[in-house]
């Protein structure tokens, strides 16, 4: 960017985690990016970005409808609200000619995800989709590996997402995106990151589609006999045993000098205090086997490419939160992935070689891996040139994995294998 060029400009609907996270680019690079204005309900959401931003109070709304009734005011609109909100401002402030950053999910259902692709193009307006996993260094490097040539041509593909026993019950059992009515499905609320990396990286359509996938575990008749009829943590006899118990995950982080995420979730001043008061009272306290849940917490997806290539994605709980896994199998060799290095095996000599991806930036946007902080340099970036291409997936390709997403659900609901 040349010196004589203004940040690029922003609004924010919906400050909260992803939307918060999005505006931290406007401190590290305030001669990029700067944010004028956002609309936020809860308070001291609100007075955050104020305090950090220096909003102009006649730019500070309450609703996303409010600040859609002014004429424009910056380039470009972050959409971070709840996932079945995202369809209205996406069409307001598309129609407005904001260029869109639109959090994963597009949208609750494949019909509103139509609905803004074709909003987006018709308005010629810049478009993404957070797909952060795109984004990270580590994923370049392993698609320019893959696309070279060095295990030959690709065949098939095994990729694991670990959701992490304690995120799983924090996000998906006591959290928002628990239930399919208030949220969405699993697979769409977690792994539509997942569905989208695959495709990415495979660089073929997907033909057709089966899974397999179940609410296993958090439901009440799974509940220990030793834990009787509590429904909240505090009040169970069995906690001190049950590696899902609220004490441990919050209490016990904060207890280690841990209040960030998840532990700032509960309450926006962590003390022992203030959590316990959140577990007493709060849907964080529950007993996982008492929850009005119903997303699964392990899922299975076999996916037909074109030109007869071949995967499977494996979402589960059950498991210790870490790097997603990959397993990459091509004529000539073998690759592996972990999320830091990538190991290649060759066939023709026998031998492995690593590539470590790991970076030496030390950024407040190291989320996902770098990815965070990959999609908004990308995205800023495009807005600035006015230039589409910069973005790694555009409102087509993004309603494709989306669609991807949506027919796993339906062969999993369906029990059949579901062509797209």
């Amino acid at each position: 960017m040349t010196s004589n060029q203004k940040p690029v400009t922003a609004v924010i609907a919906g400050a909260g985690g992803r939307g918060t996270t999005y505006a931290t680019f406007a401190r590290e690079h305030p001669d990029r990016f700067k944010i004028v204005g956002f609309a936020e309900p809860i308070l001291y959401r609100r007075q955050y970005m104020i305090d950090n931003y220096g909003i102009s109070p006649e730019n500070v709304f309450l609703d996303w409808v409010d600040m859609a009734k002014q004429p424009r005011l910056a380039d470009m609109a972050i959409i971070s609200t709840q996932d079945p909100m995202h369809m209205g401002p996406a069409l307001a402030f598309s129609a407005l000619g904001y260029d869109i950053l639109l959090e994963k999910p597009m949208a609750p259902n494949e019909a509103d995800c139509h609905t803004i692709a074709k909003a987006v193009k018709e308005a010629k307006v810049l478009f993404a989709v957070c797909h952060v996993m795109r984004y990270t260094h580590y994923t370049q490097v392993l698609k320019q590996v893959v696309d070279s040539g060095a295990i030959g041509e690709v065949v098939s593909m095994q990729h694991l997402e670990p959701v992490g026993y304690w995120h799983q019950a924090h996000s998906f059992v006591r959290g928002n995106w628990r239930n399919e009515k208030e949220s969405s499905f699993m697979l769409l609320a977690k792994s539509c990151h997942d569905i989208d990396w695959i495709r990415y990286i495979m660089g073929e359509p997907c033909e057709s589609l089966s899974s397999f996938g179940s609410l296993k575990h958090f439901k009440r008749s799974e509940k220990p006999a030793a834990a009787g009829e509590a429904r909240r943590c505090l009040d169970c006899a069995y906690e001190a045993q049950c590696p899902y118990s609220a004490k441990k995950i919050y209490l016990g982080r904060l207890a280690h000098g841990d209040n960030g995420w998840p532990v700032n979730v509960l309450t926006p001043d962590p003390t022992v205090e203030s959590v316990t008061e959140a577990l007493k009272s709060g849907p964080y306290g529950r007993c996982v086997y008492e929850c009005d849940n119903d997303v699964v917490d392990n899922q299975v997806v076999s996916m037909q490419f074109a030109g007869g290539k071949t995967a499977v994605f494996t979402m589960t709980a059950f498991n210790q939160a870490a790097n997603r896994k990959t397993r990459i199998f091509g004529t000539r060799g073998e690759l592996y992935g972990d999320g830091d290095k990538i190991q290649v095996f060759d066939f023709l000599t026998d031998q492995t070689k690593t590539i470590s991806t790991e970076m030496d930036e030390d950024s407040v946007m190291g989320g996902h891996g770098g990815g965070d902080y990959g999609l908004m340099d990308h995205f800023v970036a495009a807005v600035a040139a006015k230039d589409q291409s910069m973005i790694l997936s555009g409102p087509d390709e993004s309603l494709e994995t989306h669609r991807m997403v949506f027919a796993a659900e339906q062969a999993r609901c369906e029990h059949r294998v579901v062509d797209l």
